[in-house]
């Protein structure tokens, strides 16, 4: 994927896009002045005021806040699940929120993965045909090599062996490793989890959380919503939000 990088940021480089003017590296995500509003019966709420973040290559960022502070929002910007009210969203040198629907699907599957609370695992499918449908979306890998790629993957997760179980026959914290493994099918740079251990207790929790970091070695770029402050600890940065204002850590080292 380093070479993905490259040639999807050089494109996004000549008109100046992710570019990092004080260090002259290139960022995978930035977020420029990102506004999202929501209109409901009871008037006009807004998420995000104006959010501006720059996120490296490699860097294990959690965002952090309170219940309503815009941290899942701002997860949601970034992997396209939403759109901004206005401002811009750029990952890898794409503007994402200028892709049509149809596009930002196949988009994310090639280059986000995406890790929820409640695992979102479909039912009717085994665990291993769940990390292989996000191939067979984006027709990655060919046909004959995704099943062995999905297992190869459920083994760096340690569920392999319950590969051919459903969903609801494994624990929690199994559902979320195959969740982790799902993200993985395709290789994306960048795995997005917006409270991927709030829904486990804290051993399996702390398990899971470590794996994040075990990809962040391996390159990956991760960006996780998180309440746990302990947790959040242990990132290379800690984006503090509120009010849906970043208030902290919105420059990395």
């Amino acid at each position: 994927m380093a070479g993905w990088f490259t040639g999807r940021s050089a494109a996004g480089g000549s008109n100046g896009a992710g570019k990092d003017d004080s260090s002259g590296l290139a960022a995978l995500v930035e977020l420029r002045d990102v506004v999202k509003t929501y209109k409901n019966e009871a008037g006009t709420f807004p998420a995000l005021r104006g959010v501006s973040l720059r996120v490296h290559p490699g860097e294990f960022v959690a965002v952090i806040g309170k219940s309503g502070s815009g941290k899942s929002t701002l997860i949601n910007m970034i992997t396209g699940i939403d759109r901004p009210t206005s401002g811009e969203v750029i990952v890898g040198g794409t503007r994402v929120n200028r892709l049509s629907e149809g596009k930002t699907a196949v988009w994310r599957g090639r280059t986000i993965g995406v890790v929820f609370q409640f695992f979102q695992l479909l039912p009717m499918l085994t665990v291993v045909e769940n990390v292989m449908l996000p191939m067979d979306f984006c027709h990655m890998y060919p046909a004959r090599e995704r099943r062995e790629r999905a297992m190869a993957l459920l083994a760096k997760v340690d569920v392999a062996d319950q590969a051919l179980k459903l969903p609801t026959a494994i624990s929690g914290g199994q559902q979320q490793r195959v969740a982790i493994a799902r993200a993985l099918a395709n290789d994306p740079p960048i795995i997005a989890a917006d409270e991927p251990t709030g829904n486990l207790d804290s051993k399996t929790a702390a398990s899971v959380f470590d794996l994040f970091g075990g990809l962040t070695e391996q390159g990956k770029t991760i960006l996780m919503v998180t309440h746990d402050k302990d947790l959040a600890t242990r990132v290379t940065r800690a984006v503090v939000v509120a009010d849906g204002l970043i208030v902290d850590g919105v420059e990395g080292a």
